[in-house]
């Protein structure tokens, strides 16, 4: 998933500098929803993991 947060970023970073807006934008937007959805699950992931014995 955060794969695809970078490709949005880099792909919302490159319209922008061609002066496409309305699409850097919403690019923008999605991989900005992604990263925060990584986020809760990373951290879900966190809390709720299992633990391995050593």
């Amino acid at each position: 998933m955060l794969g695809w947060v970078i490709f949005f970023l880099v792909l919302a970073l490159l319209a922008a500098f061609l002066g496409f807006g309305g699409i850097a934008g919403a690019a923008a937007g999605i991989a900005q929803i992604l990263f925060v959805v990584f986020l809760i699950l990373f951290i879900a992931a966190l809390v709720l993991g299992r633990r391995v014995p050593v």
